[in-house]
């Protein structure tokens, strides 16, 4: 079973932060420069909240808010789910999947050290299935071929 540890060494470790009192407009520019979807909200060292596309949509543009206008700590998601490295991918897909979450903070005594989306477990778990497969393909051939 794969861990966030083996997942984020795969991925990179790479995390854009935003802070509190950044524009929405700033939040969502830094997610178009960096291709991701949300962006974890740092104050100091500490994490704070989050920040996502979905928050964007539903508090900003449903709300006919104004993005240079708004801040980040006006519409963040203050409360955090995270994981931490040695934790399963399977674990913290089913944290994704009850709460209906797509990002998750990777954690080391509380200092922000990666972030995993969906995607990425999806993708890992894909991948893990995917090496069981040939392994037992081939073991089926050379089982076969003796």
């Amino acid at each position: 079973m794969s861990t966030i540890e083996k997942l984020i060494s795969n991925k990179g470790s790479d995390v854009w932060t935003v802070s509190p009192d950044d524009s929405v407009y700033e939040a969502i520019k830094k997610m178009n420069d960096h291709s991701v979807g949300a962006l974890p909200v740092v104050h100091g060292d500490k994490l704070v909240g989050i920040i996502s596309e979905r928050d964007y949509a539903r508090k900003v543009i449903l709300k006919d808010r104004s993005s240079k206008e708004t801040r980040v700590k006006e519409i963040m998601t203050i409360r955090v789910f995270h994981t931490f490295p040695k934790q399963k991918i399977e674990e913290c897909m089913a944290v994704m999947s009850e709460h209906h979450i797509r990002h998750l903070p990777v954690m080391v005594d509380e200092k922000l050290i990666g972030i995993i989306s969906i995607g990425d477990v999806v993708k890992d778990i894909i991948s893990e299935q995917q090496f069981k497969i040939e392994q037992l393909e081939n073991t089926i051939s050379w089982s076969e071929t003796y």
